[in-house]
Formats: structure tokens, sequence, C-alpha cells
């Protein structure tokens, strides 16, 4: 499973890299981003989709 950030809806509002800083960081202009590969474990699957959730423009993707 992966996990991406549709960088034309990220608004910027955060609430990814605040609930999962391990999976998710900002740039400069403050929208999120996915570290490294987007790959999931078994570990972060559940949290992914906790942020997936919490996104208000649903630009988190996750493929199975």
């Amino acid at each position: 499973m992966k996990v991406t950030i549709n960088a034309e809806k990220c608004q910027g509002h955060g609430r990814c890299f605040s609930i999962a800083p391990n999976l998710f960081d900002c740039d400069d202009l403050g929208n999120g981003f996915v570290i490294g590969d987007g790959t999931l474990s078994a570990d972060t699957i559940e949290v992914a989709r906790l942020c997936q959730a919490n996104c208000p423009e649903h630009a988190i993707d996750i493929e199975e």
C-alpha cells in the first residue's frame, strides 16, 4: 500500500503532518508532502487512514 498527496488539492491545513509527522512533512508554503516513497507498513496504515479522513480537501490517497 502507498500513500500520496495530490499537490493540486492540498491547501496546507497541516492536519496530515500534525497527526503523522513520520509520514508527512510540509514544504516552504505549508503544503503537505509524503516523506519517502509513501510505502505503508502494517504499523502506519491506520494512521495514514486517519490522516486521509481528516484532510478537508481530500488530497490524501491510499493505493491498495
